[in-house]
This record gives structure tokens, sequence and C-alpha cells, in this order.
């Protein structure tokens, strides 16, 4: 296949370009810059210039693909009004070369609030509060129109050495606070998947997931965050403490929500009609490994 990969330099990107390369696929990453053109290009990727806002160019991407998986997302919560509606026009306008060809269109969600008190499923809806969910059931509705659309849920940390995502926030904010903090007592939990077992769900979806679909790339259930913060404590030599709720947004400020979040999370029928199987490390592992903690100069 020729897939069409936006955000392809990303964390989860840079991941999946190599996932699909080396199962024979041919590549064309989305590149806004020099050095994302160069880094795709050493991984083998062919480069097509553009962004987001480039609508010309997503749709030449799309129209010359035979699938797309579609991971770039302006990360910016300041402006998130602008983000979901930058994201709309893009999913519309690769969904409008994709029309009636029944190519797949894949696209990152998440599974953060998705479900309350119960581990969440890929047969539960979109949680409307979800920075992607518009995005998602805009995405899933194309199947009506001949795409194979799919949605592909990640965990609040998809994890692994040179992650610069929620864990290493929460690990800086230790640094910085003098103590390894969790919401309450700790047991709410964040599932979590390692980079690698989430791209091999993305080759997966875009080579086999049928039209209007919903998968969990999640390894693990729920790692208790007491257990994630006692980890970071250890290995900074620093007390692990508990931060009362209404006290967290002070304490870890932005995160302090998602920190404090229960987000179990379940990808039993992933596994089962996927033949997904992860084996990367756990997050614990990964966190054992050291590398969250290395200094900028090692």
């Amino acid at each position: 296949m020729r897939v069409f990969v936006t955000g392809a330099s990303g964390w989860v990107g840079s991941a999946v370009v190599p996932e699909l390369i080396n199962a024979g696929h041919h590549v064309v990453g989305l590149a806004r810059s020099e050095v994302s053109a160069d880094t795709l290009a050493a991984a083998g990727a062919e480069v097509q210039r553009g962004s987001l806002q480039d609508l010309g160019s997503l749709q030449e991407g799309a129209a010359k693909s035979d699938g797309v998986i579609h991971l770039a997302f302006i990360h910016d919560f300041t402006q998130y009004d602008v983000a979901t509606e930058t994201d709309r026009r893009a999913i519309e306008a690769m969904g409008a070369a994709l029309e009636g060809s029944d190519r797949p269109l894949v696209i990152a969600s998440g599974v953060l609030t998705t479900a309350q008190g119960r581990p969440a499923t890929e047969e539960d809806p979109p949680a409307p509060e979800f920075p992607r969910s518009p995005a998602a059931v805009m995405t899933l509705a194309l199947a009506e129109k001949g795409i194979r659309s799919s949605v592909v849920r990640l965990p609040p940390t998809t994890h692994g050495q040179g992650d610069h995502g929620f864990i290493s926030t929460i690990i800086g904010i230790a640094r910085d606070k003098g103590v390894s903090g969790y919401v309450g007592d700790g047991s709410n939990v964040w599932s979590a998947v390692h980079r690698s077992d989430a791209a091999h769900v993305y080759r997966l979806v875009v080579e086999h997931a049928p039209a209007g679909s919903v998968w969990h790339a999640v390894a693990e259930v729920g790692v208790p965050t007491r257990s994630i913060a006692e980890v970071i404590g250890r290995h900074l030599d620093i007390p692990v403490v508990a931060i009362a709720p209404d006290k967290a947004a002070e304490h870890f400020g932005w995160i302090g929500a998602f920190w404090g979040a229960n987000a179990p999370a379940s990808s039993a029928i992933t596994r089962h009609r996927l033949r997904w199987r992860p084996s990367g490390p756990t997050l614990l592992e990964d966190l054992e490994a050291r590398h969250y903690f290395a200094s900028p100069n090692q």
C-alpha cells in the first residue's frame, strides 16, 4: 500500500512510519519543516511538504494514496477552537479525496473520559468532552460515503524512550516541586501502551479494519497513579506525597485534571479481531529503565 501519514515525524507517527515500511508499505509523510522532511527521508519515507492548514496538499496526498493515517493535531489547549476547526477541515479535505473509493482513513483519538467507573471499551461512543471526539464522530460517519474509516483511541500515556508527553511532564513537575505527587489516594489509574505497540495497531487497522470501526491501542488496562508516582519518587530520590483533589490544579497546573482522572480501558475487541499482541515494556518497566530520568546532556 501507498500510505499517506500526517504527523509522520511526531511521537506516534515516527513509530508508525518504520512499522509500515518494515511491513512492505510505501509511506508518504506530510512535512511542515525542513527538519521534519529530513527526518522522514532518513527513515525511508517519501516526503510531501505541507501542513494541516494546506488543504490542497492534504487532498493531493490522500488522492494519490491507497490509505491515510491522520495523526497530526495542534496540541495547543489555549487555542482549542482553532485546533478542532483545523482538524475538521483537514479530515473533510482528505475525506473528499477518498470518497467512494473504499480506501482507509484512520485517525487518532483517546480513551480518557470515555467511560466512568469501568474500563472503556471499543463499543463506547466518543466522549463529548475529549478534544478529538468531534473528529472521531465525523470520521466514523465517512463510512456512509464509501470510505473505510476507523478511529484508533490511545491511552493517556503512549510511552517509550524519547517521550516528552504527559509522563515526562509529571516527572518535570516532581523535579521542580521536590516531591512526587499523586492526586487523592492515588488509586485512580491510567491505561498505557508502548509506542511500538501503538504503531502496530495503526498498521493493522489501515490494512484490515472495516468501515466505521473503533479500536483501542491499549496494552495495560490501568496502572495506579500512586505506583507511577512511587517509581518517580524513588528515581529522583524525593518524597512521594498525596495532593488533595482541590489542590491538584495549584500543584500540577494544567495537567492536574488529567493526572487525577480515572481512565481504565480495555482492548479485548482489538486484540481478538486484529490479533494484536502487545509485546513492548509496560509503563513501570519503561520508568525503571531510567531513560525518563536522564539529564538533557546524556
